[in-house]
């Protein structure tokens, strides 16, 4: 897997994956030079490289002189994702059809800003992470535990019986600054012309949704999570 662009494998120095390798660019400037010096420090191989080898080796041709090679990405557990529940109250985000790789690059980075302990998405009809979503999410998907399940609704289950409230983001629900949002909360956002399925939506305790004032009937699914996790955790503090 390559990760590309500055703050994503700078981030990704961060973590204790293994990489393979780092390519980069000659004459290296400003924020370069740091990755280069804490790949060294680290003990990480470093090609130094024209930059028309990076265009070549680029995906989407945006790597900003920089590019690492590591293994694929690898998905945490629901367990995992439970085992970091914190005292005062878990965040955990469900992404219930998200297949845009530019929502679910800025969910997860949302997801990790937020204090979230874990995101969870389906096997079918749903964006990976891919190298791109690892490049929007800024390097954030490099520290958020990312679960992959076979069915949302099973998902959704697990979280009840571990003792979260389920919330679906929903136009239609009750304004989620008149919601109580105490406990373990396990936030569902749908994709933007679907929305979260009926059956999940069944299967949450609550619907919410944000106040609507201009003449627009919808919000980007990354930005409503956003408002979203961001009222949990400020009620949480």
């Amino acid at each position: 897997m390559k990760t590309e662009g500055r703050n994503p494998v700078f981030e990704l120095l961060k973590t204790d994956k293994t990489i393979d390798k780092i390519l980069l660019e000659k004459n290296p400037q400003g924020s370069l030079n740091k990755i280069f010096a804490e790949a060294r420090r680290l003990g990480v191989r470093v090609q130094v490289v024209d930059r028309r080898v990076l265009d070549k080796e680029s995906t989407e041709g945006r790597h900003q002189g920089v590019i690492a090679f590591t293994t694929d990405f690898k998905y945490a557990s629901i367990d995992d994702i439970l085992g970091a529940k914190s005292e005062n109250g878990s965040l955990v985000i469900l992404c219930d059809g998200i297949e845009d790789v530019h929502n679910l690059g800025s969910i997860i980075r949302v997801a990790e800003c937020a204090g979230a302990d874990g995101v969870i998405i389906p096997s079918n009809n749903s964006a990976s992470v891919t190298e791109a979503v690892i490049r929007i999410s800024a390097g954030a998907a490099e520290h958020m535990k990312v679960a992959k399940v076979n069915s949302i609704n099973r998902a959704v289950d697990v979280l009840k019986k571990a003792g979260y409230w389920l919330y679906a983001l929903e136009a239609d629900g009750k304004s989620i600054y008149e919601t109580d949002l105490s406990g373990n909360v396990a936030l569902v956002i749908g994709g933007e012309d679907s929305g979260v399925k009926r059956l999940t939506r069944e299967k949450c305790d609550f619907t919410v949704s944000l106040p609507l004032k201009g003449k627009v009937n919808s919000l980007n699914a990354s930005v409503a999570l956003g408002i979203a996790a961001y009222e949990v955790l400020r009620r949480k503090q």
